[in-house]
């Protein structure tokens, strides 16, 4: 038996819990190592003890066989198990125990993006405009909103790393968001390329983006929800005007000296 195998594989009767050795890590790593399992095991106990080994019988691989016939010998070798008939010209991949652990890590969030709070995009289509941060998606992606009717942002997800945080906060406590509104709702379906005909060999056509029915509903429900979050604020009409406005630096500002 290994000494890094997690749980012994004698059985225990049912009802009673097994007492785990080991403990999976996650991506194929135990806690302790095959050393300090040596010594938890007191393996060393069987270190040079001799044990009778138990005689095997060898089955026997082939058979003598009979065969009819004056010019065929009278009799053939055979062998019991019959041997492939086709190979595998690649050796098989094991399994990567590694694939897919990056989406099982936790996600850690600076304490100041809390929902509400107005940030700054500093990349994309949309860098410069302030929008309202809705919430933290699993992946630790940023979900976030312009409103669309103020600077034409729609929902889109950003990463912590291509924003500031500014102090203005809305409170939005009553803005309730979709279930279906997740990481695999941004996700866009790949469509399969159509047969081009003989007039179309070398024309280059961009398909452009449409979002669905389903995501315009989404928006306007959403828009209008925070749009009456930030008109119960006492300063709503300057808050109005601070979402419609860019933000933008001049030759004598300095971000590291600006306080947001």
């Amino acid at each position: 038996m290994s000494p890094t195998k997690a749980v012994s594989s004698a059985k225990k009767p049912a009802g009673k819990k097994v007492k785990k050795l080991n403990v999976d890590l996650g991506s194929g790593l135990l806690k302790y190592s095959r050393a300090q399992q040596y010594k938890r095991k007191a393996l060393w106990r069987f270190v040079g003890v001799k044990r009778a080994v138990a005689p095997v019988t060898k089955k026997p691989i082939t058979v003598v066989k009979k065969i009819n016939g004056a010019k065929n010998g009278g009799e053939r070798v055979v062998n019991l198990r019959k041997a492939n008939s086709n190979y595998a010209t690649k050796a098989r991949v094991a399994g990567r125990p590694t694939r897919g652990s990056f989406k099982q890590h936790s996600r850690n969030t600076r304490k100041s993006l809390k929902p509400g709070r107005v940030i700054i995009l500093l990349a994309g289509a949309h860098k410069g405009k302030r929008v309202v941060l809705l919430k933290v998606l699993p992946s630790g992606l940023l979900l976030v909103t312009g409103p669309f009717s103020l600077n034409s942002c729609p929902l889109r997800r950003i990463s912590q790393r291509y924003v500031i945080a500014t102090q203005t906060r809305v409170n939005v406590a009553k803005v309730e968001i979709p279930a279906h509104i997740n990481d695999a709702y941004f996700k866009r379906s790949e469509k399969k390329p159509k047969n081009r005909g003989e007039g179309d060999v070398f024309a280059v056509k961009k398909e452009r983006y449409v979002p669905s029915e389903q995501k315009k509903q989404d928006q306007l429900a959403i828009d209008k929800a925070v749009r009456t979050a930030i008109s119960q604020q006492k300063d709503k009409k300057l808050l109005f005007k601070y979402l419609r406005s860019y933000f933008a630096l001049s030759s004598s500002q300095y971000p590291h000296r600006l306080r947001f």
